[in-house]
């Protein structure tokens, strides 16, 4: 695919889908259809499924099958689809897309290798690796809170630069200097995708096409306006809203990801609100706030 009509297909709300499982801990397939139909509704651009937000370290690799084919399937060629693929096994990496059904996927997350801590030439070394391999366009995830190590601006840049496979960056570093200095570096044809709620706005006004975002499990609609607007140009109005709701974001993260998002997403009835170990349900107070801020303001 051209990479400016991906960029294009890419651009605006993306959402990080959670994994709904059932009391029993099973995947909860019905509220999985619910979810998706849910934000598609609400007005997303596209899905990302098989993330962090989706407790993928917790599913086994029939699950990880089975939660994709469900997807496609009730997506049904709706909105463009990104599936995450990474690891700390360079190798294992390149062997996951290789078993992954890449048929219907616009293109693949992988997230900078967590725990060992590579250097910045291990990360480039590593993305190099991976882009020459996949036969889908790669979106770099830079989120140095879980991997463990940033991925500079200068090494996103030469990855840019270098591989032609490689589209964009989801970045959730939280540092807005460095997000503008990779999007004031960048080459023709790869884009800066905000990673962080809280950071939607900023990016996109520093000159980042949207974000790959959490909250929009819960509220799609309100999201989609905010980003919607935004793209257009904004305006104070606008602004506005996004500090309303950004209260309400940083509960969702309190307590960790997913989390909050799921407890909001079971006081709306769309899905259960369970997790898998070691992650679990957030506190009742917590809890409590949630549901007080949704029925305060109606993001939903």
């Amino acid at each position: 695919m051209d990479r400016n009509k991906l960029i294009q297909k890419l651009s605006g709300l993306g959402v990080a889908l959670v994994t709904p499982f059932t009391d029993a801990g099973e995947i909860d397939y019905a509220a999985l259809d619910r979810l998706i139909d849910y934000v598609i509704e609400g007005g997303v651009d596209y899905l990302v499924v098989m993330g962090t937000t989706g407790e993928t370290p917790t599913l086994t690799m029939p699950e990880r099958v089975a939660v994709l084919r469900a997807v496609k399937a009730r997506n049904a060629g709706r909105l463009p689809l990104v599936v995450g693929v990474g690891g700390n096994d360079t190798a294992r990496v390149v062997e996951l897309i290789d078993q992954t059904n890449l048929d219907g996927v616009d293109a693949i997350l992988s997230v900078a290798p967590f725990y060992n801590k590579p250097s910045q030439r291990g990360l480039y070394e590593h993305f190099k690796y991976i882009a020459e391999r996949s036969p889908r366009p790669i979106i770099l995830y830079n989120v140095p809170g879980r991997t463990g190590v940033n991925m500079e601006p200068a090494t996103t840049l030469r990855i840019a630069h270098d591989c032609p496979n490689v589209v964009a960056i989801k970045e959730a570093s939280g540092n807005i200097e460095q997000i503008a200095e990779v999007i004031a570096g960048r080459p023709e044809g790869f884009e800066v995708i905000s990673g962080d709620d809280s950071l939607a706005l900023p990016v996109m006004k520093a000159g980042g096409i949207g974000v790959i975002s959490v909250a929009a499990n819960a509220f799609p609609r309100y999201f989609h306006e905010l980003i919607a607007s935004q793209a257009e140009g904004g305006s104070a109005e606008n602004d506005l809203r996004f500090e309303q709701i950004r209260p309400t974001v940083k509960m969702l993260f309190a307590e960790g990801n997913p989390p909050g998002v799921k407890a909001a997403l079971a006081i709306q009835g769309v899905v259960r609100n369970n997790l898998r170990l070691p992650l679990v349900a957030v506190s009742e107070q917590l809890f409590a706030e949630i549901e007080r801020s949704i029925e305060e303001w109606k993001f939903c």
